[in-house]
């Protein structure tokens, strides 16, 4: 597994039950079950185990493991021509599928229906918010191995962030355990996308701007949509210290925490969280 060419896992499981931020839920907080937190994690592995699936093997998720949910907008096949990318990258596709089966096989008849998500145009959309302009022809991480992993890291880090502040939401210690356990597997993966990005951020991107800025930019978009008052996101480069950034994490080296609205926030590409972006009609369940 060669580290320029690893692939990230997607942004898994990002859930968490906070009072204060009734914009993400239903209702109180003080109601939300473990079987409720699951379900948001589930559309969002859902959004991933798309994305992957068509980029690796051309096709959606089964009506079995999506309940009978939709067909993605934008499903294809990505355009790999490095063996060691399509590898991990069928690796984690089959790691994404099977959390899908995992997670709706646990809930049973309290599972959601996957909802729509965009895996195509939401990319462009993505990318043309980040860097402020029209890029033409539009973004899309199916084109080359590079631009694969810009896709995969639109999402990366919000995996991350979102599992450490979810653990301590859980009521039962095993789920607890377990979603510790994948938010190992979850960074493990965001250092390995952050590395084969940081090896590959002089190359220059036939938008004229090379991946670093592409990768800075992807960032900084995420950290003004989720709407923090203070720094929750970093790229693969600080310009003022000279230094490459493989983690991103707070004055004191600790991972970032968001909140299941700040989350919404960044997947419907929406400051207001007005469901759009990957998520046209938003998601399913009590988690909003």
């Amino acid at each position: 597994m060669k580290a320029a060419y690893a692939i990230a896992l997607v942004g898994l499981l990002a859930f968490a039950a906070h009072a204060a931020d009734a914009r993400s839920l239903k209702q109180d907080s003080s109601a939300i079950t473990d079987a409720d937190i699951l379900n948001f994690a589930l559309n969002l592995e859902c959004l991933e185990a798309q994305f992957y699936s068509c980029a690796v093997y051309g096709k959606p998720l089964s009506a079995e493991l999506t309940g009978n949910g939709p067909a993605p907008i934008g499903c294809q096949s990505a355009n790999f021509s490095n063996d060691d990318v399509y590898n991990i990258a069928m690796d984690v596709a089959n790691d994404e599928i099977t959390h899908v089966k995992y997670l709706r096989t646990a809930l049973g008849n309290s599972s959601v229906q996957c909802p729509l998500v965009n895996i195509g145009s939401a990319f462009s959309d993505a990318a043309n918010a980040v860097l402020n302009t029209t890029l033409s022809p539009p973004f899309s991480p199916y084109v080359n191995d590079l631009f694969f992993l810009h896709g995969a890291f639109i999402f990366e880090d919000v995996g991350v962030t979102a599992y450490k502040g979810a653990l301590t939401s859980f009521k039962s210690k095993d789920i607890m355990t377990a979603a510790a356990g994948i938010m190992a597997v979850e960074a493990y993966h965001a250092g390995y996308v952050r590395t084969a990005l940081i090896e590959s951020g002089d190359v220059v991107t036939p938008y004229g701007v090379n991946v670093t800025t592409i990768v800075n930019a992807i960032a900084a978009g995420r950290d003004m949509l989720d709407g923090t008052e203070f720094n929750s996101d970093e790229g693969i480069y600080n310009a003022m210290t000279g230094d490459y950034i493989l983690v991103p994490t707070d004055g004191n080296a600790i991972a970032f925490s968001r909140t299941p609205a700040q989350v919404l926030q960044i997947v419907y590409l929406s400051a207001d969280g007005t469901p759009g972006g990957f998520f046209p009609n938003g998601v399913n369940g009590k988690i909003q």
